[in-house]
């Protein structure tokens, strides 16, 4: 039985999680428990303190905005000033003229005891007049614009189309900036308060948040009032914070808490961020320095197993198989006891290296002896259709007597079919291709003398570049097939060139009746049309010449032309070479 377990004792697996077990789990359970228990406490505490600092602050702002309300009202109660800009100017207008000169006074006499607003302001209904006191540290160009807003206002206010309540404090915003403002009505004279919303946080400066946490101002619909790139950037959610904590963005966490004022529609709100909070773990640095000192201690035995158990020979494997990536299949891991699993892979290994430099060689041999042969089936597949038809044609000259015609005809089939015999090379040169296309268009003009033109245009700079025989004449021959009649003539057009970079296109083209729709569907998915009567055949044929040769470098496309005909692109990798650009441009009879 023991004899039975000791190679269970010597797995790499057993010694791994064994370990694991005594030394690894309990440590990492005890350390996330107390890591989650005491980031709780820590936020929760923290939240608290700044959930009471935000309502101390916030405390202020509504203690001095509630100073500045008292003003108002004591202002509107007690000063008969506003009681003649209650009437119409034109009654008496310079009594009208004294009073606004008498608040003006007033007014410039008292803002300065009040050093969070910017303007107090004055505006009678009945007349259309606003009286705005400033502050030095306003600009003219900012004074212009809020008494414009106010203005703007008061109006909406009168026809009824402006929804804002007048009751509490309520933000103006002029740009990208907010402004607190107070508005108080007496009869139809309304006197208020302005101040710009910044001011506010002055005191909130000091508070440390730490680098990137922030205190903001926002608006009763969770609009930010400062710091918009800081919140949008951290994509900080600030809606619906209430009395508890939440903690929201994305990648670093931050903690917000908020406070509503109590005088207006506007919150305080503080943003931590959560790494700020998990600084001030005493405790938890206290365990991670005494998992440290313990860890430093054993490192140096823990080293020494894994170098002997797992490195050594797992650096063995890597070198022997980085060696394999260079080409080498001579590599061999040398033996060295270790666990049994090394000893096991090593040997798998050595195996596995053997079979594969042994079947390596069988392989290549046999896939290029394959596509060899399934490409020289593929060239053969073409000649005896053609074959036919050329007998075909020397006999109905022969009926005519036309020795002349059956002389040439003899002398172009010689010429077709030395090609043809050479055909099983995998790549001609183009001018070759193209001299063998235009031997083919002469004997096919004898057999449809009146019903078939063509012309062929190619760059001198491109002849010289090799291409798979028949690529060419394989499609002019499936033109002639379908669409070259004794009833309409009909014309081929083909042209040569270079496009891109490194890539030839050979388009045909006819003025015949077209693909019919379904081959053409089955064209442009490069399904096989071939039949048992042999038609297409030679299209697939080349199809799959391509494949074998250029694998998914090469491209055939299939279209019917816009006034009827049929017109097939194939694109083609080469080799540029250096040349002109002349073109040769060669046609049949009947241009």
């Amino acid at each position: 039985m023991l004899l039975r377990m000791l190679p269970l004792f010597k797995s790499l697996r057993f010694k791994l999680i064994f370990g694991l077990l005594i030394i690894v789990i309990p440590i990492v359970a005890f350390m996330i428990y107390n890591n989650l228990y005491a980031i709780k406490v820590v936020r929760n505490q923290v939240a608290q303190s700044n959930k009471n600092l935000i309502s101390l602050y916030m405390g202020q702002i509504d203690r001095n905005l509630d100073e500045v309300d008292k003003y108002l009202f004591n202002f509107a109660a007690q000063d008969t000033g506003l009681l003649v800009l209650d009437a119409q100017r034109d009654q008496n207008a310079d009594r009208y003229s004294l009073a606004k000169i008498q608040l003006n006074n007033k007014l410039l006499k008292d803002l300065p005891s009040y050093k969070s607003m910017d303007m107090f302001f004055v505006y009678s209904e009945p007349n259309q007049d606003l009286l705005t006191v400033i502050s030095d540290q306003v600009t003219y160009t900012r004074q212009e614009a809020v008494e414009n807003s106010i203005m703007t206002i008061f109006q909406d206010q009168r026809d009824g189309s402006n929804q804002t309540s007048l009751k509490e404090w309520f933000m103006l915003k002029l740009g990208d900036q907010y402004y607190l403002t107070r508005v108080i009505k007496y009869g139809n004279v309304y006197i208020g308060a302005w101040a710009d919303a910044s001011k506010l946080m002055v005191p909130l400066n000091l508070v440390d948040l730490g680098n990137n946490g922030r205190a903001l101002l926002v608006t009763d619909k969770f609009e930010t009032m400062s710091n918009k790139a800081f919140v949008q950037e951290n994509q900080i959610n600030l809606n619906n914070v209430g009395n508890d904590y939440k903690l929201t963005g994305k990648g670093e966490k931050f903690l917000v808490v908020g406070e509503k004022s109590a005088k207006g529609r506007f919150r305080l709100i503080a943003v931590i961020p959560d790494s700020i909070i998990l600084e001030n773990l005493p405790f938890l640095r206290r365990m991670v320095s005494f998992i440290l000192i313990g860890s430093l201690i054993l490192l140096p035995f823990i080293l020494f197993l894994l170098r002997k158990i797992i490195l050594i020979p797992i650096n063995r494997i890597m070198m022997a198989m980085r060696r394999i990536e260079d080409g080498n299949l001579d590599v061999r891991i040398t033996y060295s006891p270790s666990v049994i699993e090394f000893d096991k892979m090593n040997q798998s290994f050595n195996r596995m290296i053997s079979q594969i430099q042994e079947l390596k060689i069988n392989v290549l041999k046999e896939k290029l002896n394959h596509q060899k042969a399934e490409l020289k089936h593929l060239q053969l597949q073409i000649n005896p259709h053609f074959f036919l038809n050329s007998l075909n044609i020397i006999y109905n000259l022969a009926q005519v007597k036309d020795f002349t015609l059956i002389q040439e005809m003899a002398l172009s089939l010689v010429e077709y079919f030395r090609f043809m015999f050479r055909s099983n090379m995998a790549f001609v040169a183009l001018r070759d291709e193209v001299q063998h296309t235009l031997n083919y268009f002469r004997i096919q003009e004898m057999r449809f003398p009146h019903n078939l033109t063509y012309d062929l245009s190619v760059p001198d700079n491109l002849m010289d570049e090799l291409v798979p025989p028949l690529v060419i004449q394989t499609f002019v021959e499936n033109t002639i097939k379908h669409a070259v009649s004794m009833d309409k003539q009909v014309h081929i057009g083909i042209t040569i060139e270079a496009i891109e970079v490194n890539r030839i296109r050979i388009r045909v083209q006819d003025t015949g009746k077209g693909f019919p729709e379904d081959v053409l569907a089955r064209l442009q998915m490069e399904m096989d049309i071939g039949n048992g009567e042999g038609h297409h055949i030679g299209i697939w044929n080349m199809q799959r010449r391509l494949r074998l040769l250029y694998q998914d470098q090469a491209q055939i496309t299939f279209a019917n032309g816009a006034d009827l005909g049929a017109v097939i692109d194939i694109l083609i990798p080469f080799h540029e070479k250096e040349g002109g650009g002349n073109y040769a441009s060669i046609a049949g009879r009947g241009r």
